[in-house]
């Protein structure tokens, strides 16, 4: 058995493609009835399929799961997600842990927690 995607909920899928395109490069591979499969095995589903699905509300900034991105460079990240969504809301902004790695915390559109940092 092997793990094949990641399913997140958003509210708007052409919003969610455009924001995973513009900043991780993530590109469509199949988009179909709500339902967008995207490069690196990453999934958006539109929120009133997954509400229906599972008969439960949705609750955004849950801070449950977390999407974790590599960058070497997450200055030029940072410099770029905050050019490109001025109103990003961040759990921190970029900071070095103690043993060295650089992350960077914030919510996509939708309230999906993402980090980014460099390589360990």
């Amino acid at each position: 058995m092997k793990l094949k995607n990641i399913l997140i909920v958003v509210k708007d899928i052409e919003r969610s493609k455009k924001f995973y395109r513009d900043l991780f490069g993530l590109e469509v591979i199949r988009d179909f009835e709500g339902n967008v499969i995207l490069t690196e095995g990453l999934v958006l589903q539109e929120e009133k399929i997954w509400r229906e699905f599972l008969g439960k509300e949705i609750v955004p900034r849950n801070n449950a799961c977390e999407l974790y991105f590599e960058d070497r460079d997450p200055e030029a990240f940072v410099e770029k997600l905050e050019k490109l969504y001025p109103s990003v809301i961040y759990v921190n902004r970029l900071m070095t842990h103690s043993w060295g790695q650089k992350v960077v915390r914030f919510y996509d559109p939708d309230g999906n927690l993402i980090e980014v940092g460099t390589p360990v």
